[in-house]
């Protein structure tokens, strides 16, 4: 394997996509926005288990925030808001598919002993 050099932008990007991306749900809420075009909140609710409403509410305004979501509130009875992935944020989609079958691959090797 080459070596490669490791400059100091990259480290700097990657700190960068670190900090938009860190936590224990933004990566989550992404993916499920990648398998389904468009959630409602209480359906994306159901698909994470484990996450509150005011901490799904806080991680989709920072995701909005950082124009990777888009928000739409429609014209409905009662008012139905969805959430979907802005076209800069299916620019991760490649990146949860790889990162999802890294994780198959590791939780084998660790199942494997």
């Amino acid at each position: 394997m080459s070596e490669q050099i490791c400059h100091k932008a990259d480290i700097m990007a990657i700190h960068d996509a670190m900090d938009l991306l860190s936590g224990k749900w933004k990566i989550s809420i992404l993916s499920c926005m990648c398998y389904y075009s468009t959630r409602r909140f209480s359906e994306i609710i159901s698909d994470l288990d484990g996450i509150s409403n005011k901490q799904l509410s806080k991680e989709l305004k920072e995701l909005e925030m950082n124009k990777l979501v888009k928000r739409t509130v429609l014209d409905t009875q009662p008012v139905t808001v969805q959430y979907n992935l802005t076209e800069y944020g299916w620019t991760l989609q490649d990146l949860i598919h790889d990162l999802a079958a890294w994780g198959a691959k590791h939780r084998e090797m660790i199942m494997a002993g």
